[in-house]
């Protein structure tokens, strides 16, 4: 396998050929730009979960826009409008740019993140036409003064901005309470305005059998199913993480795009510090966060020697991906299911801002099941899966 067949660049290309039900979402969503560009404020929703193809079709949808907007003629009725495609990720943004670099309608210029366009918005008084975005389980939902966000939440004020948002949402990936979405709350944006659901639902990501997935998507929310026999996509459970990074490592010299990633259970802080994932003879350094760096931290050969985390992960494939499970997850023998404890989970700031959180231990529960659905959806042909808690690898182990 060749390294532009791993690039992600390639994978998310506007150039790529779209499914029945991708083109459709597509024509659909330039429709309504095209019947609701003169309205003050419209909503269109994309809903799908981890690997339905949410993103690429999103960049198509963007392609598209921009191609009209710059090369339409002079009837078009999406001619000269001033579209932004808005991510609340910083791995994904560079992504994008690196697409945009590529691409004859695209400038690095048109992708931003959410507050940077605020704030920007609100300080020349400028408004666009058209935001896309990406991520939107990602946009804040209160104040961050960490993030320079003063207002209450990024998409009522990117309506204010834009006469029409359209946005990607999958409530399995929201990750903090600073970002506590759920469907009742993004519904209810949908008041007072014109707007339109559509739901993504064929898998494109994981190669495996409907058994497999169904495993996998189980897992992802606590729950232990028998384990399927399936030729076509390789998932393995070890006892020895050293030995799953081995292999990894293996998989990697004859595939690429294959990483070691973790649940957030071990520490880590940003001083500048290397900070290690010890298992046993396992020993390896977190993801180090490197903004300059042009690739993304997937595509970059060097990140084979580190665990990344659900934040350098999030939105991005892996040819083969090894997880481990850590401290917060441990096998619960009375319902026969993963337990959660959210003391052991690292990512504190996760768990920052809880006002206006009903039960909020719970809510960390989601949060923690929900990263982990996460990481263990990046795998198109094959999972490694480890686990610190003793009982929990021996069930696993089990067919």
């Amino acid at each position: 396998m060749s390294v532009s067949d791993n690039a992600a660049t390639r994978k998310l290309s506007p150039e790529l050929a779209l499914s029945g039900p991708q083109m459709d979402l597509l024509h659909r969503v330039v429709s309504f730009c095209e019947c609701h560009r003169k309205d003050d404020s419209a909503l269109f929703i994309i809903a799908g979960v981890a690997g339905t193809g949410k993103s690429v079709v999103l960049n198509a949808i963007f392609n598209t826009l921009q191609t009209r907007a710059r090369s339409g003629s002079p009837a078009d009725p999406l001619k000269d409008l001033r579209n932004m495609l808005i991510v609340n990720h910083p791995e994904m943004l560079k992504l994008y740019r690196n697409i945009a670099a590529t691409m004859p309608n695209l400038r690095k210029s048109d992708y931003e993140r959410p507050t940077t366009f605020i704030n920007e918005s609100a300080k020349t008084g400028k408004h666009a036409d058209i935001v896309l975005v990406d991520e939107a389980h990602l946009l804040l939902t209160r104040p961050d003064r960490y993030n320079h966000f003063s207002q209450q939440n990024h998409l009522e004020e990117l309506l204010r901005w834009a006469r029409i948002v359209v946005v990607v949402f999958d409530p399995l990936q929201v990750l903090k309470f600073k970002s506590h979405w759920s469907t009742d709350l993004l519904e209810s944006f949908r008041k007072g305005r014109p707007s339109e659901t559509f739901h993504l639902e064929t898998q494109f990501r994981v190669a495996a059998s409907q058994a497999t997935w169904s495993w996998i998507d189980a897992l992802g929310q606590g729950r232990i199913l028998p384990r399927p026999q399936d030729p076509g996509f390789d998932l393995r459970i070890y006892d020895d993480c050293a030995k799953l990074y081995a292999d990894l490592r293996d998989c990697n010299a004859k595939h690429g795009l294959c990483r070691l990633l973790s649940t957030y259970d071990y520490p880590y802080t940003l001083n500048g510090e290397d900070h290690f994932i010890t298992e046993g003879a396992f020993h390896l350094r977190w993801d180090r966060s490197l903004p300059s760096e042009k690739l993304p931290w997937a595509e970059r050969p060097d990140t084979i020697d580190e665990v990344g985390s659900v934040y350098t992960i999030q939105g991005f494939d892996l040819n083969y991906a090894g997880v481990i499970l850590g401290p917060s997850l441990f096998y619960d023998a009375e319902h026969d299911q993963i337990g959660v404890r959210p003391e052991r989970y690292e990512d504190t700031a996760a768990f920052q801002g809880r006002k206006g959180i009903t039960a909020p231990e719970e809510a960390k529960k989601r949060v923690i099941l929900n990263a982990l659905n996460v990481i263990l959806t990046r795998g198109i042909h094959g999972l490694f899966l480890y686990a610190h808690d003793p009982a929990l690898r021996n069930r696993l182990l089990q067919r």
